[in-house]
């Protein structure tokens, strides 16, 4: 298992289309990807459950990955919720 955490860094922070977008980033991997803020954790390959953490521009979010490719997996989540990183 790895773990990172990441400061989301997209103008529009995670609406409906950017959320949508992480969801299929995510469902590329074998690997069980999680993203926590505060005390809830939701799947990152659920667009429900990624819809109900309400993220916006600026938070702190952590990332947890667990399989076969967690690595390429953690990565490919960071990158693209820091994508708009000047």
């Amino acid at each position: 298992m790895v773990k990172d955490s990441v400061v989301i860094q997209l103008a529009s922070g995670l609406e409906t289309r950017p959320i949508a977008m992480l969801v299929q980033v995510a469902s590329q991997f074998e690997s069980s990807i999680h993203l926590e803020s505060g005390s809830r954790n939701v799947n990152a390959k659920s667009i429900m459950g990624m819809m109900t953490l309400g993220l916006d521009n600026g938070e702190r979010v952590t990332i947890t990955a667990d399989g076969s490719d967690e690595e390429k997996a953690l990565q490919s989540m960071k990158e693209y919720l820091t994508k708009d990183k000047k």
